[in-house]
C-alpha cells in the first residue's frame, strides 16, 4: 500500500495573505499535504482567544490561481482556526501543526501574547505535534527565506520523532541573512518582561485615546536562553508546555492552613 503524506495544517497570527505565512506554505508542500486555515485579518496579540460572542465564518478561498492545495480564510482567532480546522474542516487528525511564520519576535515572555504561539498550543491540546515559526523582523517586506532548510528540518524531525505529550515548539529565528546563521540551539525561555506605559492622545472629535508602547527588558543573565542564542546569531528552540501548573509550589501550598 502506498504511504500516505503528511497532512499539514498551516495557520498563523497575521492573516492569511501576510508574506511569512505564504513562505511556510510554501516550504510545507515540499514535505506533505497542505491544509490552510488562518485568520482573515491580522490577530497579533490575541494570545489563546477564542469566538464566543459572535458569529464565526470560514470561507474556502483561492489566493494565488496556480496553487492546488485548498485554504481557508477564518474570521476568528488563530485558536478558532486550529479549532474549526479539527472539527469541522479536515477529513482526518493533522499530523503535524504548524503556524506562522510571524512577523516578529515570540521569543521569552512574548509567549504567552503570542497569536501564532496560541494556535501551535491549540493543537497540542488536541494531541497534534505543532511548531510556532517566528522571525525577528517585523516588516511586511521582511526576508523569510534564511528560515527556508530550517524549518524544513525542524518540521521534518518532529514528522520523525513526535513531541512529549503536552510539548510543543516555539522556534524564533534572528534577523539575519542565511550564511550569518550560526546553527539551531535547544534552549530555555529567557527571564524577561516589558516595561509598558500608554501614550494618551486626543482624537480630532476631542476623545481621549491611549496608545501601548514600551521598552523590552531582558534581566537574564544565562547563556542557555533563547534570547541570548538569537542575540548570538542562532535559530532558537524552545520546548513549550501547556500545563501552568507550579508543581513546585504544591507542597508549600499545602502547608499553609486553608482547611479547619
Amino acid at each position: 500500500m502506498k504511504n500516505e503524506k503528511p497532512l499539514i495544517l498551516v495557520t498563523n497570527d497575521d492573516g492569511i495573505t501576510a508574506p511569512g505565512i505564504r513562505h511556510l506554505i510554501k516550504i510545507m508542500k515540499e514535505i506533505g499535504d497542505v491544509v490552510v486555515i488562518a485568520p482573515d485579518s491580522p490577530q497579533s496579540g490575541m494570545g489563546h482567544a477564542i469566538t464566543l460572542n459572535d458569529n464565526l465564518y470560514c470561507d474556502l478561498i483561492t489566493v494565488n490561481e496556480n496553487e492546488n492545495h485548498k485554504e481557508y480564510s477564518c474570521s476568528g482567532t488563530p485558536a478558532d482556526c486550529v479549532k474549526i480546522a479539527k472539527q469541522e474542516i479536515l477529513h482526518r487528525k493533522p499530523d503535524i501543526c504548524v503556524s506562522g511564520i510571524n512577523h516578529g519576535s515570540n521569543s521569552s515572555i512574548n509567549v504567552i501574547y503570542s497569536g501564532t504561539m496560541s494556535a501551535a498550543v491549540e493543537a497540542g491540546t488536541e494531541g497534534i505535534p505543532a511548531i510556532g515559526f517566528s522571525l525577528l523582523d517585523y516588516s511586511l517586506a521582511a526576508d523569510f527565506e534564511p528560515t527556508t532548510a530550517y524549518v524544513k528540518r525542524i518540521t521534518e524531525e518532529v514528522l520523525k520523532n513526535g513531541l512529549p505529550e503536552g510539548v510543543v515548539l516555539n522556534v524564533n529565528f534572528p534577523k539575519l541573512p542565511k550564511e550569518e546563521i550560526k546553527g539551531i540551539k535547544i534552549c530555555r525561555q529567557a527571564k524577561a518582561h516589558w516595561v509598558e506605559k500608554f501614550d494618551k492622545r486626543t482624537n480630532p472629535q476631542g476623545r481621549d485615546y491611549y496608545w501601548l508602547t514600551g521598552s523590552f527588558i531582558n534581566e537574564d543573565k544565562g547563556t542557555d536562553t533563547d534570547e541570548y542564542n538569537l542575540a548570538n546569531g542562532y535559530v532558537s528552540v524552545v520546548p513549550i508546555q501547556f500545563d501552568l501548573t507550579a508543581h513546585k509550589t504544591i507542597k508549600e501550598l499545602e502547608n499553609w492552613n486553608l482547611n479547619d
